[in-house]
């Protein structure tokens, strides 16, 4: 794959979309993570105004460190660049501690999607008042393979930059524009637990074991083709496919009858 073309071809979209849509810039936030930072780096390179957001939700100082030096190195680049820091750590325990929990079921994963619906609620504020389009950053295997997002958090964005390309292909795209090392070989994570679990952790399988089950289903492969850990992290990104279709699909309409209607 030719990157430099890619990020070329991306930046275009990018500025198209603004001007067709008549608005001013891009919003996203900025979490130390690899998908975030290079959607903010091609946002900058539009050069239309780009506001990073930091979103801090009782998050692991690495994570911290590595979004602080992301947006440095931004700005240092990117004159259109400008960021706000956001501890978002006060609304969020008011928030938990003004719910009513009569089940603790699931309260560990409902309260970990407020963190990320929070976050899109302030992305969503900031994109209002600048007239800006807040930039998703999800790429293929997590929108599209196994719908590892929240639905309304950092899955209700405007425009998605990089859906289409594979998380090795995301990566290859930071180290061509630049972005700090330290991003790039980080692990994973959603940032939205207390403590320091991985994508990983939760989905039981690599990024690229899950490219790889992608590709394969793709081209009409199932399960009866693998054995052993083949045949395991294709049945995770099924499994994960199926449960999650919901948040791929556009959301179920009753239409009603025309003799319902008159």
């Amino acid at each position: 794959m030719n990157y430099p073309k890619l990020i070329k071809h991306i930046v275009n979209w990018l500025n198209s979309y603004s001007k067709n849509s008549k608005t001013n810039g891009f919003v996203i936030g900025v979490s130390g993570g690899i998908d975030s930072a290079v959607t903010s780096t091609l946002c900058a390179k539009t050069g239309l105004p780009t506001l990073c957001l930091e979103m801090p939700i009782h998050q692991s100082s690495k994570e911290l460190e590595r979004s602080k030096k992301h947006i440095q190195w931004l700005k240092s680049n990117y004159s259109n660049v400008e960021s706000k820091y956001l501890d978002l750590a006060k609304s969020f325990d008011e928030i938990k501690n003004s719910i009513s929990i009569t089940s603790k079921k699931n309260n560990e994963l409902a309260l970990a999607n407020s963190r990320s619906r929070l976050r899109m609620l302030t992305l969503y504020y900031f994109a209002s008042v600048n007239n800006f389009l807040v930039a998703g950053t999800g790429n293929k295997v997590e929108d599209f393979g196994v719908g590892f997002y929240t639905k309304y958090g950092d899955g209700g964005v405007d425009l998605s930059p990089i859906a289409d390309l594979m998380k090795s292909e995301v990566r290859n795209i930071a180290k061509e524009m630049g972005i700090n090392n330290d991003i790039i070989i980080a692990e994973p994570t959603d940032g939205l637990w207390d403590d320091t679990r991985t994508d990983e952790n939760q989905i039981g399988a690599s990024y690229k074991e899950l490219e790889w089950a992608m590709n394969e289903w793709d081209n009409g492969k199932s399960e009866s083709d693998f054995s052993g850990r083949e045949k395991e992290v294709f049945n995770i990104l099924k499994s994960f496919n199926t449960a999650n279709k919901h948040k791929m699909v556009a959301i179920p309409i009753c239409e009603i009858p025309e003799n319902l209607k008159n």
